[in-house]
């Protein structure tokens, strides 16, 4: 049996195929999940039936966020390394591609800043970072020199230094949230979101936002901040002050 809903077969409409994982192209004008040739069936719900909501993106407490980080080990060169990641992803706000495509040459202490080169649509963008999420990235930094890894390697690297593929972190994530005994759907993107509504509940112009994520229009940067988590939104609310 399988685990999801029956659909009426009346309510099934073939997609064009794409290229899959298994095969690399597509084969065939449709693709049915079954043996070598892919067949992609959308379904729309029939009459009277309720299409199923997508998961929202929750978005992490501080505490919660400090528990994942720490869920990386802080002696092991690849904690280390993770840790500085997940740190430009929440204190910077960063895309994870924008994260793993950084250098050790983008980063600038001093001025407190962090140069993305390519962000999104091929922008450049310089945002920043505070002095804390700094020594955890510099943690990571003086561990690649004590294993003699070429500058010229992305910031976030293996221990060889290669490229560390999006597809880890997104494995990693899941990982480090159950570590941490953290309940929620936790992901790479959900700390960009995190990043924006903590910004927005700190009274942060939405301008400002916007420039430190990178988003084109005022009307993206709405939208994240539309996923601010009911219960910051609660306290956020509650201590307003206000007497009849």
């Amino acid at each position: 049996m399988h685990p999801w809903p029956k659909i009426r077969k009346e309510s099934l409409k073939p997609v064009r195929a794409v290229s899959t994982p298994r095969t690399g192209s597509a084969r065939g004008r449709f693709a049915l999940e079954l043996g070598p040739v892919h067949h992609i069936w959308q379904a729309t719900p029939a009459s009277g039936e309720r299409r199923a909501a997508l998961p929202r993106r929750e978005i992490l407490t501080p505490d919660e966020v400090r528990a994942l980080i720490k869920a990386c080990s802080n002696r092991a060169p690849i904690g280390i390394r993770n840790r500085a990641l997940l740190v430009l992803l929440y204190r910077g706000g960063l895309r994870i591609t924008e994260a793993l495509r950084l250098h050790p040459k983008d980063l600038d202490r001093a001025a407190g800043t962090v140069t993305v080169l390519r962000g999104k649509g091929g922008k450049r963008r310089t945002i920043g970072l505070d002095p804390g999420a700094f020594a955890v990235v510099e943690r990571w930094l003086d561990a690649r020199a004590k294993r003699r890894i070429s500058g010229r390697a992305p910031l976030i690297c293996t221990l060889h230094g290669k490229p560390v593929e999006s597809a880890y972190v997104r494995a990693l994530m899941p990982r480090l949230a159950r570590r941490a005994g953290i309940e929620k759907r936790v992901h790479a993107h959900g700390l960009r979101h995190t990043h924006a509504a903590e910004l927005a509940l700190e009274g942060q112009p939405m301008n400002l936002i916007q420039a430190q994520l990178g988003h084109s229009s005022l009307a993206t940067t709405n939208r994240y901040l539309a996923h601010i988590a009911p219960a910051q939104l609660i306290e956020a609310m509650r201590v307003r002050a206000w007497s009849l």
